[in-house]
Order: structure tokens, then sequence, then C-alpha cells
């Protein structure tokens, strides 16, 4: 009377038994991800090593988790080699436990300013973290330490600039 149905089951948990593994030993092995895969997020400077962020707050309008707050600054006399334009963004935090990485701020940011990279995220055990703040966010000034970004800019911002 059950043998039909357990025989059944039997075959399914052999036909899974001798299939390929799928599990992949992550430190040592990456998976391979598309071209349109959205990692991290990196906030660009320009070719004179100013931030690109005007702190307009599109960013923080489309994004739909509410994950990005921006506090907005004047500059200041002697921060012209710092900062494109009058107004700067002073604190620019992202919230990565809400943020859903749907690149939302990455296509409303008129100063391409906001990226997201092909680096996966890295996880922890403290929830404090998981709040990235501009100092975390913002790419070095030196050449060594630019993130490419010309795949995503060719594939989602292509005429930008």
């Amino acid at each position: 009377m059950y043998i039909p149905a357990i025989l059944a089951g039997l075959r399914v948990t052999l036909y899974h038994f001798f299939k390929k593994k799928v599990t992949v030993q992550y430190p040592e092995q990456t998976r391979e991800h598309s071209q349109y895969f959205r990692g991290r997020h990196v906030l660009k400077r320009d070719e004179e090593g100013r931030e690109n962020c005007t702190a307009c707050g599109l960013c923080a309008v489309a994004c739909p988790a509410e994950a990005i707050t921006i506090v907005a600054e004047e500059r200041k006399k002697g921060e012209e080699n710092l900062y494109r334009e009058e107004k700067y963004a002073a604190e620019y935090n992202i919230n990565m436990l809400r943020c859903i990485f749907c690149g939302l701020c990455e296509e409303a940011c008129p100063k391409d300013a906001i990226y997201l990279t092909t680096t996966i995220s890295t996880s922890d055990y403290h929830r404090d973290q998981f709040i990235y703040t501009k100092d975390m966010l913002v790419e070095g000034i030196q050449d060594v330490d630019r993130i490419d970004i010309s795949s995503r800019r060719k594939g989602v911002r292509e005429g930008a600039m």
C-alpha cells in the first residue's frame, strides 16, 4: 500500500544523490556572476580627485528601501580641490541591511557619483557593521585605489558625462 510511494521517494533521493553538486566552497571558490551583477556601492571621484557627489539627494529619494541618508554642507574656502560643487555630502550613509541592490540610486544620480560594483558585500555578526559611512564608500584619490566601473558605465549609463 505505501510501498510504491516509498519507492518513488527513494528514486528521487537516489537521482539527486548521484547528481553533480552545485554547492560552492565560498572562500576558496567564487561563483561566476553576470556582468550586470550589482554588488557593493562606491562613491566615485573625478579625474582631479574631487568627489562627484553634490548631495542633491536624488539617490535617497529613488531608493525604495529608504536605505540612503545624506547630510549636506556648504563648501568652505580652500576646499575647492576636494569637492566639485558648492554643496557636498558631509555625511553619506547606506544601511546595507535595508538595501535591496536594485540600482535605482545609480540610475538617479545626475553626477555619476554612485555606482554598484561587482564586489560582493561582506558579512559580519554585528548589525552596526552594516551601516556604510562615507569613509567606507568613497574611493581613494590615488589611481591605484580607483575602482574600475567602465563596464557598469557602458551598460547602465551609456552616453552619460
